[in-house]
């Protein structure tokens, strides 16, 4: 499992996206209900809420609408500079961002916030554009 996927574990999504794949990739593996021929439409989960209350909940003061860096905290994933720069490189950050840091902070949280919205997240357009 990759770093991205594990910001994903933490706010409920993909478990059924990550089955459908696990069925892809070991097809001879025992076939599950979640076997079906058609594809299911991707739930949107509230991921605003839930990262609003970790917020409120925090004694730190965290803003993980701007800072990617926050985000990890929020989510209890690692934040030092090696894991962003692990989840850079698992994102395809442009090679030219990764040479400076604060650079490849921005691209990393905007980016992270897209996929997140891509994957049923409820992410607003203005956090990502």
């Amino acid at each position: 499992m990759g770093f991205f996927n594990s910001i994903l574990s933490k706010l409920g999504i993909g478990q059924a996206q990550a089955a459908a794949a696990d069925e892809v990739e070991n097809p001879t593996a025992a076939p599950t209900s979640a076997a079906v021929s058609t594809p299911e439409a991707i739930t949107v989960v509230d991921v605003i809420t839930q990262l609003e209350e970790r917020e409120a909940a925090s004694t730190q003061k965290l803003n993980w609408r701007v800072s990617i860096v926050d985000l990890l905290k929020l989510l209890d994933l690692d934040s030092s500079f090696s894991a962003r720069k692990e989840l850079a490189v698992e994102l395809n950050c442009p090679a030219e961002l990764m040479d400076d840091s604060a650079k490849m902070n921005m691209w990393l949280h905007k980016t992270v916030l897209a996929r997140i919205a891509e994957n049923g997240g409820n992410i607003p357009q203005s956090l990502i554009s």
